[in-house]
């Protein structure tokens, strides 16, 4: 069975190869049934199923995404990435510092909470004033 980071890392280049082609169910496919992703601000989400459509919703927006990972640090279930997150979309390129956090248990995440500074990513979007 993969090591934690091994599934976080395939979990993030998955993530990067299904956003052109809007495959959120691949995405998907990294979590338990019961996984609980809290994206920052947002409400959190629980369930497979719940992750699916949130992360296709976001997909749904068009465009590339990619991710610079800075650091990461695992200790047994725990795996942390320090990262910038991009999201490329005609001529617009929003990079975004991210920290996350990943549960994983018997190769599966079972959690996920990002934390970044929403205003930092709004004032990128385009006609932010």
């Amino acid at each position: 069975m993969a090591e934690p980071a091994e599934v976080v890392a395939a979990f993030v280049a998955a993530f990067v190869a299904a956003w052109p082609s809007r495959d959120a169910a691949t995405v998907a496919s990294f979590f338990s049934e019961d996984a609980i992703y809290c994206n920052g601000p947002l409400d959190p989400v629980t369930g497979r199923e719940a992750i699916q459509a949130t992360v296709a919703a976001f997909m749904d927006m068009g465009g590339e995404a990619g991710a610079d990972i800075l650091h990461t640090v695992a200790d047994g279930p725990i795996v942390m990435t320090e990262r910038v997150d991009h999201f490329i979309k005609a001529d617009t390129t929003i990079s975004l510092p991210v920290m996350g956090i990943f549960e994983v248990h018997d190769g599966v995440i079972t959690a996920w909470r990002d934390y970044f500074d929403l205003n930092q990513f709004a004032s990128q979007l385009p006609n932010a004033t």
